[in-house]
């Protein structure tokens, strides 16, 4: 199926300022969806004087009219009459009979889409009549408040290009509770579910007849002054949101304004009960923090361990016992490094381009040769790496790297490149492919993975973990490559 945008600069003419009108429609529509019981169909027209549909939504208060989206058909030529007729006469225009569609019998209505001092589209309302029933005094509240929508749209004054952006998490919609209020901001209907959010918050008497934000206020904690921002959305005054906070509960609150030839009349204000939502952001939040912590502890830890390290190896005269202590010091750091960089994160994930890189550096720095002598450099990219994945990535690399520099170059020194590139395997699984290569002395005469040292065991134990595989091979004149790949976790 086509996108809006698709629709809309394939086969319309119309301006980049009225297609961003459109999507700010379409952005909110569902509120007018909801409170109709209604489907709701955009129509464009085309550059060939026909109409396309360029959006389609259904209610979720109610039974829809159409099983499939319409979004980039044409629209039936019995019908496009009172969709011109709309259009040209910027009202709005309610079908004469009832329509059918499949056998249901459904009412339809045109609404010019007004933007500035133009008509550059057609919304139409169908609603299916085979559900409707006796209407309740919730019904009929939402159906009054849909037609000052609808009128609002007739006239350029909904959607509003200074209503907030959703925000966090739990904004409100018509399902979770409607309030209706008058000009002056005193309740003139409450839905069950929005009594039920306001008593949560502690007041427990009437709310249809007072003013809403009078009895917020005397429930909010604390004797400090009022947030303007608070009142102004509570009276309906402003297109914001905001979030009411007592002592029993968390409910966070919309104002739609309602305004009739630009008077303002009323608004209508959503609220939902997000006290069980806050608690678990703010355990998750904890959680997190906590996580963070831990990480910074186990860094500092095991820097602590590699000090005491050095320490040693500067009492030892052995120098296979310094080599050894100096190549422990430097597998504990690489794994700090990979701590440090998830203490700051939010997530169990690390961007390991850096690590990688601070573990190049590190490689070449505490070498016994001159840096203009070793040359190190990276291409490509590794990405964001699950935390389990990075610290034995970081060991393999730093390792990897680390055997280049030491047997790899004589007095004259060289260069080693390290490459990341990430791919997808065949069966879906995410491939990490790490390359190491020098220009130096080349592999040993006889070279045996499985005979060699500490460091090449510790790469192929770390291999097998990441289910992957290690190869080592010849490079140009004298160099080496080695290659691995790795099945990262999703």
């Amino acid at each position: 199926m086509p996108s809006m945008n698709d629709v809309l600069s394939q086969r319309t003419d119309l301006s980049q300022a009225g297609r961003e009108w459109l999507h700010l429609l379409v952005s909110d529509w569902q509120l007018l969806a909801d409170l109709s019981f209604a489907d709701l169909v955009l129509w464009v027209p085309t550059r060939d004087a026909d109409w396309v549909a360029v959006a389609h939504v259904r209610p979720t208060t109610g039974v829809g009219v159409f099983v499939d989206d319409l979004v980039g058909q044409p629209i039936d030529r019995t019908r496009s009459r009172p969709v011109a007729e709309a259009f040209a006469e910027r009202r709005i225009v309610r079908s004469q009979t009832t329509m059918w569609r499949d056998d249901l019998p459904v009412r339809e209505e045109s609404i010019p889409v007004v933007f500035g001092t133009s008509t550059i589209a057609v919304l139409t309302r169908h609603t299916n009549l085979a559900s409707m029933r006796t209407p309740s005094r919730l019904e009929v509240t939402y159906l009054a408040t849909a037609d000052a929508l609808a009128r609002m749209v007739a006239t350029g004054d909904f959607p509003d290009v200074a209503a907030a952006p959703a925000g966090r998490r739990g904004a409100p919609r018509v399902g979770d509770g409607v309030l209706r209020l008058d000009a002056d901001g005193v309740v003139t209907y409450a839905s069950p579910n929005a009594v039920s959010a306001i008593h949560r918050l502690g007041h427990e008497a009437e709310i249809v007849g007072v003013r809403l934000a009078t009895i917020l206020r005397d429930l909010l904690p604390g004797n400090g002054p009022v947030d303007e921002e608070l009142t102004m959305v509570l009276t309906g005054r402003v297109p914001w949101r905001t979030e009411v906070e007592s002592r029993s509960a968390n409910v966070s609150a919309r104002s739609i304004p309602l305004s009739e030839s630009g008077r303002r009349i009323g608004a209508v204000l959503l609220v939902r009960d997000v006290s069980e939502l806050r608690g678990r952001e703010r355990e998750l939040l904890s959680k997190e923090t906590t996580i963070r912590e831990i990480h910074h502890r186990v860094k500092n830890n095991l820097q602590t361990v590699a000090a005491v390290l050095r320490l040693q190896s500067r009492r030892l005269a052995d120098p296979q016992a310094q080599a050894a202590l100096a190549g422990a010091v430097r597998r504990v750091a690489t794994i700090a490094t990979v701590h440090e960089t998830l203490s700051g994160t939010l997530d169990e994930t690390v961007s390991f381009d850096e690590v990688a890189a601070s573990s190049l550096r590190a490689a070449v720095d505490i070498s016994n040769r001159s840096q203009e002598r070793i040359r190190a450099q990276m291409t490509g990219s590794f990405g964001v790496l699950h935390s389990d994945d990075a610290t034995a990535v970081a060991m393999i690399t730093a390792e990897l790297v680390q055997n280049a520099i030491e047997h790899g170059f004589g007095m004259y020194g060289g260069t080693v490149v390290l490459d990341a590139r990430r791919s997808v395997e065949a069966g879906g699984a995410d491939l990490l492919t790490v390359t190491v290569t020098d220009d130096g002395s080349g592999l040993p005469a006889g070279f045996s993975p499985g005979a060699s040292g500490l460091g090449i065991q510790i790469v192929q134990s770390f291999v097998q973990d990441l289910r992957g595989e290690i190869d080592w091979c010849a490079w140009g004149e004298h160099g080496t490559r080695v290659r691995f790949v790795a099945r990262l976790r999703g």
